[in-house]
C-alpha cells in the first residue's frame, strides 16, 4: 500500500513540475485569431480578383509555372492562417472567438474556384495541372507554413 501511495505521490509531483502551458486571457486569444483571420482575409480578397480577372499571359512555360507556384504559395498560407486560427482559438472556451476562427474555413472552399479558373488558364499558356496534386502539395507544405506564421507566445 506504502509503495502504490508513494508511486502515486510521485506522478503527481513529476506532472506538476512538467512544462506549463501560460494561460492566456480571452484578448490575448482573439488578437492572435484576429490576426490570423485579416491574413486569410487578405488572401481571400486576392483569389477573388484572380477569378474575376482575364487569365495572364506568359511567353514561356517557366513564367507560367513561376506564376502558379505563386498562387500555390498564397492557397498553402491560406489553408495555414485559418488553420492557426482555429488553433489559436481552442485555446480558450470562449465561444465567439472560436465561431470568428471558423467562419473563413468555409471559405478555403472558394480557392477551389480560384484552381478551376488556373486550370484554364494554365491551358491558355501551354500548361496543366492536377488539381488533387496542387491540394495534396497544399496540404503537405501547411503544417510547416503554420510553424512560420504561428506568433511567437
Amino acid at each position: 500500500m506504502r509503495v502504490s501511495l508513494a508511486v502515486v505521490l510521485l506522478f503527481f509531483i513529476a506532472a506538476s513540475a512538467g512544462p506549463t502551458v501560460e494561460a492566456q486571457t480571452v484578448e490575448e486569444v482573439r488578437t492572435r485569431v484576429d490576426h490570423h483571420l485579416r491574413e486569410a482575409e487578405q488572401i481571400i480578397r486576392h483569389f477573388d480578383d484572380v477569378v474575376r480577372a482575364d487569365c495572364p499571359r506568359f511567353a514561356s512555360r517557366d513564367e507560367w509555372r513561376q506564376y502558379f507556384d505563386g498562387e500555390v504559395d498564397q492557397a498553402t498560407s491560406l489553408v495555414a492562417h485559418v488553420e492557426q486560427a482555429w488553433i489559436e482559438a481552442k485555446r480558450v472556451g470562449d465561444d465567439d472567438v472560436r465561431r470568428a476562427a471558423k467562419a473563413p474555413r468555409r471559405r478555403i472552399d472558394e480557392v477551389r474556384g480560384a484552381l478551376d479558373k488556373l486550370q484554364s488558364c494554365a491551358a491558355d499558356n501551354g500548361a496543366r495541372f492536377s488539381p488533387l496534386a496542387v491540394w495534396a502539395r497544399i496540404e503537405r507544405e501547411v503544417p510547416r507554413r503554420q510553424e512560420a506564421i504561428a506568433l511567437p507566445r
